[in-house]
């Protein structure tokens, strides 16, 4: 199903013809990276007293930094596939971690590949099986080339290499940097523009760090030395991944954009923030993110204009110049124009919706020792029997009058929340982030014509994205 999707975009997009990207430019090489579970206060340049993260500090000083980046959710799976579709996870059924794509979804890399893109995924997957077979791996979701894992991963990790499982030997983020330097190297050879994932697994926990990244932090509690490592050995990958973009002679035609899939863990810092990560307050969405593309950003900027990870796939459709011949509902834009430095201000809301149920575990280790041991012995299981598809995302009778959980709706400076119990009791609290960035003053009184609108826009929100879920796009 989704090769003849592949096949059937390609068709389509060279009917229409691609040309050149809408503002002009050549096509970007594009890399997109992504932390597990860092949260907006875990850098050293947001004043961190004691984290070392140097190759971070000298992109936020000479790119373009956000301020006021937010994950689509709480959450690490959700996020990961806002990433790929523009679109709130809701509207596909990522209601928290350990749920999946839908295979009916249309993602970047799908779209990109097609519009002549090499496409490839290194490290975290989190939205899916990944034997070669499952219509929710990265192979079935656009990528030519995968080096993957299920969930997290530490030092020596398994991964799946195109389906295959494989033990790599080194520290995490190094190992799928390398990874993805070699995919980068074959396609400036065969002299194909690139897209590649770049997920690492840190510092999500259990945190382990290598004996040299510890001993910076000796003066450390026990808790807190291997977490910092974590970030630290991150960090110094993204100086790695640069470093080889520049000896590939590609860095200034190179989109690179960092974030972090939500907010701070209970080690970690919010950087003052309510909140963290599973929570729709401020410490649980708002994530470090950084971009650097010499060729166009050729200045250094902070930006406080509101983004998400949904802005992310828009955006690049646009630098491509490419089109999805389906494109279902997005809740992203395109952040071209703040790039050119052409916008300093987003129109359109960002809703949020963390959805009243569980997570789903993924033991990364454990999936892929079972898969080598099936792949040593030729008897390997098919994915829906091995790893089936979570089956609430395969229901389509959500109701669209109760909303069952936690749901934001940020307009600039202002932010809804709407909190759904388990007796169907709603409770609304608004903030002004502007003057209030700890959302501790309730303005929801105080504003009555400002929350009455926002709570129409958001509900309208709410039930357009239950159509999604329940099929209607």
């Amino acid at each position: 199903m989704r090769i003849l999707r592949v096949l059937l975009v390609l068709s389509m997009l060279g009917a229409w013809g691609l040309g050149l990207p809408a503002h002009g430019a050549s096509r970007p090489n594009i890399v997109l990276a992504m932390a597990d579970d860092q949260g907006w206060g875990d850098m050293a340049y947001q004043g961190h007293p004691v984290l070392k993260t140097p190759v971070f500090d000298e992109m936020a000083r000479t790119g373009l930094r956000f301020d006021r980046f937010y994950a689509a959710a709480p959450v690490c799976s959700p996020t990961r596939g806002s990433v790929l579709t523009g679109r709130t996870p809701n509207r596909f059924g990522c209601f928290q971690w350990g749920y999946t794509l839908r295979p009916q979804e249309v993602t970047v890399a799908e779209v990109l590949r097609a519009a002549g893109y090499a496409t490839g995924h290194f490290g975290k997957w989190h939205l899916g099986s990944l034997r070669a077979d499952s219509p929710v791996s990265p192979g079935q979701s656009g990528f030519e080339r995968w080096f993957s894992s299920p969930n997290f991963f530490e030092i020596d990790p398994w991964m799946a290499r195109d389906g295959k499982a494989v033990r790599a030997r080194g520290e995490g983020s190094e190992v799928i940097v390398d990874a993805a330097l070699e995919f980068i190297r074959a396609s400036v050879r065969d002299r194909r523009p690139f897209l590649a994932v770049v997920w690492f697994g840190s510092p999500h926990a259990p945190h382990v760090g290598t004996e040299a990244d510890l001993a910076l932090y000796a003066d450390q509690p026990k808790g807190q030395r291997a977490f910092l490592s974590e970030i630290t050995a991150m960090d110094r990958a993204m100086g790695r991944l640069r470093r080889g973009l520049r000896e590939a002679g590609v860095a200034d035609t190179t989109l690179v954009w960092y974030c972090s899939d939500n907010g701070a863990i209970p080690q970690g810092s919010t950087g003052g923030l309510r909140g963290r990560k599973g929570q729709l307050y401020e410490g649980g969405l708002r994530v470090p993110s950084l971009v650097e593309w010499p060729a166009v950003i050729r200045k250094p900027r902070v930006t406080g204009v509101p983004c998400s990870t949904v802005d992310i796939y828009p955006t690049l459709l646009e630098l491509a110049g490419a089109r999805a011949p389906r494109q279902p509902t997005l809740d992203g834009i395109s952040l071209v124009p703040l790039f050119e430095g052409k916008r300093e201000s987003r129109r359109r809301p960002l809703g949020f919706w963390n959805y009243a149920i569980g997570g789903l575990a993924v033991k990364s280790t454990q999936l892929l020792e079972q898969l080598a041991r099936e792949q040593a012995s030729g008897a390997v299981r098919p994915a829906d029997e091995a790893e089936p598809i979570p089956a609430a995302q395969s229901r389509h009778d959500y109701s669209d009058q109760s909303f069952p959980g936690h749901a934001a709706w940020l307009d600039g400076d202002w932010k809804l929340h709407r909190i759904e119990a388990k007796t169907g009791r709603v409770t609304w609290e608004l903030y002004n982030l502007a003057a209030d960035r700890t959302e501790s003053a309730d303005r929801l009184s105080a504003e009555p014509e400002r929350a009455a609108r926002m709570k129409a826009e958001l509900t309208a929100w709410l039930r357009s994205v239950v159509a999604s879920l329940n099929g209607k796009d």
